[in-house]
């Protein structure tokens, strides 16, 4: 009797053994749109069929239609309870910003238990949609301390940058994960977030691998969609906008005359080098490819990425391609926080509602029709203590107070990590210029203070990373000593609004 072949497995955690394709489930979302759930039974027997072929851990999250709800189906019989390997269940906790408190932060874990029907979650994923508000670090403190507990076994998170990732590991917070988009298209994720990433331990899950499905044959010589064609799904509508950031359809199609040439060679699908190609970048453990349940599978096919392996000529043509694409901007996750928005809707619409203010604006001493002033408060200890305000707006100029990486009323983020404590203190900034009308792109002038010289080069990089589109005028200084103990830098700004 012949063996059935399975996927390579590997181990995403301690104790976490997974095969190197996770099955996603975004597109119950996309396949419910119409408001008709999937039937639990028939969708958790597809679901079943993938883990009897190897294919046994799956992702989804709290939005994702009914797709906890249709694992829990599945997770809830005695086969899967009795399966080995085990089948393992990945979800995320995608929260609206707000305060994390213990209660708010368990009652998110525990529906997602009570979906899963499960005594532990294997892995919780974290996003958060603004690092404007500091919530998030208190939710993943707080899911640490769940993990202790023992509700859930490994913390992760999805779409975090890798400024914020550090801040999380200078915390000592355990992260066994990221989630993020990577592929032909878009390779943020293969530069300073792979060599964080190598350096610490945390493991990449690499989802849109396929952009879309833009990433086939069906695709290869094909004319441009029309302009602004809707498409039958959110994913084709998600990475159109891609599509259009690496430069457009010709751009596309360099990519997959590349990946044809290579598939040829090996007798491979444009999908299958696609997906091999994220594989093979060292820091990533398994690929998350889609599942449209009750419709189709792909299973057979993709177990053939496992058939070869690219070489340095494979690797050359598709460098060649690259070099005629433009880059994704910023950083992995930067698609949900910043424009240009690559999302389906081009905003976060389908998402939240607004996004609320971190700080609440009051009027200042000194308010007059012709001089309107405003301030905001940080709750920090100093601010009352000293008299002045995180931020002042008088007029169209907004000047915030020097800023230092301090949370809530008095705690050090990122002791010991100058470049940790210089990303808090712009989100910190960006905060306050939002709640007066501000943006970080009003900028003209900031100030850095450090303590000392040698960590210029890093929180040089991290002012470049906020402001490299800005370019505000810039003063660095360094200092005998800042106030508190640990602190390692200080920054102010001034920005100018529109009237």
């Amino acid at each position: 009797m012949t063996m059935q072949r399975r996927p390579p497995r590997t181990e995403l955690a301690p104790g976490l053994e997974i095969p190197r394709i996770v099955t996603g489930l975004w597109q119950v979302a996309d396949q419910e749109r119409g408001g008709t759930p999937l039937d639990p039974t028939l969708a958790s027997a597809d679901l079943a069929a993938y883990a009897a072929a190897g294919f046994d851990a799956f992702d989804m999250a709290d939005h994702y239609g009914s797709a906890e709800v249709i694992t829990g189906h599945l997770l809830d019989t005695p086969a899967a309870r009795g399966a080995k390997p085990p089948i393992r269940a990945f979800t995320k906790w995608c929260p609206p910003p707000g305060p994390m408190t213990a209660d708010v932060v368990r009652a998110g874990v525990m529906r997602s238990i009570e979906r899963l029907r499960v005594p532990r979650i294997d892995l919780l994923q974290f996003h958060w949609w603004t690092f404007e508000h500091p919530g998030w670090l208190d939710a993943m403190e707080e899911l640490a301390r769940l993990r202790e507990e023992g509700l859930v076994a490994h913390v992760g998170l999805t779409n975090f940058d890798t400024a914020h990732l550090r801040i999380l590991l200078a915390e000592g917070v355990p992260v066994a994960s990221n989630q993020v988009c990577c592929s032909l298209l878009d390779r943020r994720a293969t530069e300073q977030m792979s060599q964080l990433c190598l350096a610490r331990g945390v493991k990449l899950l690499a989802y849109g691998t396929l952009g879309g499905g833009f990433l086939s044959e069906r695709w290869l010589g094909a004319p441009a969609p029309a302009e602004g064609r809707e498409f039958a799904d959110w994913s084709k509508m998600k990475y159109r906008r891609f599509i259009e950031a690496i430069g457009g359809w010709g751009a596309l199609q360099r990519v997959l005359q590349a990946a044809s040439r290579i598939g040829s060679k090996h007798g491979a699908s444009i999908a299958n080098v696609a997906t091999r190609w994220v594989l093979e970048q060292p820091a990533v453990a398994a690929v998350i490819v889609g599942a449209r349940l009750t419709e189709r599978e792909h299973r057979a096919d993709n177990l053939k990425l496992f058939d070869f392996a690219l070489d340095d000529e494979d690797r050359a043509l598709l460098a060649e391609a690259f070099a005629g694409t433009l880059r994704i901007p910023g950083d992995c996750g930067d698609e949900y926080r910043r424009p240009p928005f690559l999302t389906a809707s081009g905003d976060l619409s389908h998402h939240l509602e607004a996004l609320p203010k971190v700080y609440e604006r009051q009027a200042a001493p000194g308010d007059s029709d012709r001089h309107p002033r405003w301030r905001v408060s940080s709750g920090s200890q100093w601010e009352p203590l000293a008299g002045y305000s995180r931020a002042v707006r008088s007029g169209n100029r907004i000047l915030v107070s020097g800023t230092t990486a301090t949370h809530g009323a008095g705690r050090l983020v990122g002791r010991g990590d100058a470049a940790a404590q210089a990303t808090w203190i712009f989100d910190k900034i960006g905060a306050a210029l939002s709640s007066l009308g501000g943006r970080l792109e009003d900028v003209v002038r900031t100030r850095v203070y450090l303590t000392d010289v040698a960590d210029c080069d890093a929180v040089a990089r991290e002012h470049g990373r906020v402001f490299g589109h800005v370019r505000p005028a810039n003063t660095l200084l360094q200092v005998a000593a800042l106030v508190g103990e640990g602190y390692r830098v200080e920054i102010e700004a001034e920005a100018e609004v529109a009237a």
